[in-house]
């Protein structure tokens, strides 16, 4: 059903999966398991993190509805399971400056024209400049982007298209690496058998991050993803213009970069405001 009639994306349906194979490996048969057994799911996953038990309370929860839903079975045992209180974290960021040393190591590199060099340069260009997500990026065809062409049309989360933008340093970066690319391949950026990791790109641009003098654990492909929403944002940008941009199905998703950006004000006020540093005795 969430293949078939919720679109729902390869690596959504691997959690999906997992997340019942490791319920199941606690009450046995899912089918047939009553509130009582799954209410006891809550102290055998008390060590982990709210976040977690809330994804798989989920998963649970939308598995039982499809089975009441279906006829399959006359009631509903999903009441049971744990309910935790998870307060969304806001997403870490870099800050425009760190961006561009980022930027300015891979440029340094690809002037040697290396492969290597050039490809982790259109790598970040399209992370940082376009908003890909790991995924679509590392998916990308090998014709991906055509020259003239300021966007791409995209296949994102649940198979939904979306046009994503494309600037002309991105195209000139992937020209650049283009003629490195096998002809075999019908992937733009091959790895393996089929094309790059998403656990290489993390590693890639982890490396890149600490070529630019940036802890590496403060970045990852999602951390440039997140800079790319927040610093057009911060540029103005509309909130729904950047759901699209983002292909966010709901703009509540969206709505967390507003409050990155007045956290990130709040944090200034309390550094620079002179109140804030105001040592005065009363």
């Amino acid at each position: 059903m969430l293949a078939a009639e919720a679109g729902a994306a390869r690596n959504t349906l691997l959690a999906y999966r997992n997340d019942l194979a490791a319920a199941a490996e606690r009450v046995g048969r899912l089918g047939e398991a009553s509130g009582d057994e799954l209410g006891q799911l809550g102290a055998a996953w008390a060590e982990l993190s709210p976040a977690t038990v809330a994804r798989r309370s989920a998963a649970l929860r939308r598995f039982y509805g499809f089975l009441h839903e279906e006829g399959l079975r006359t009631d509903d045992p999903s009441g049971a399971l744990p309910r935790p209180n998870t307060e969304r974290p806001l997403p870490r960021i870099l800050e425009p400056h760190e961006v561009d040393a980022m930027f300015q190591a891979a440029e340094d590199r690809a002037v040697s024209g290396q492969p290597t060099a050039l490809r982790n340069l259109a790598l970040i260009e399209l992370l940082y400049g376009s908003g890909l997500r790991a995924t679509e990026l590392v998916s990308l065809p090998r014709a991906a982007l055509r020259p003239g062409q300021p966007f791409l049309i995209l296949r994102g989360k649940g198979a939904k298209e979306r046009l994503v933008p494309i600037s002309e340093r991105a195209h000139a970066a992937v020209a650049a690496w283009l003629p490195h690319v096998p002809a075999k391949t019908s992937f733009l950026f091959p790895g393996g058998k089929a094309h790059l990791s998403r656990v290489r790109l993390f590693q890639i641009v982890r490396a890149m991050a600490a070529d630019a003098g940036i802890a590496p654990e403060r970045v990852s492909p999602h951390v440039l993803r997140h800079a790319f929403a927040t610093h057009l944002l911060a540029g103005g940008a509309d909130l729904r213009a950047l759901q699209a941009l983002l292909g966010h199905a709901d703009i509540a998703t969206t709505q967390i970069y507003t409050h990155v950006d007045s956290a990130r004000l709040v944090e200034l006020v309390n550094r620079a405001h002179p109140l804030a540093t105001d040592r005065r005795r009363a």
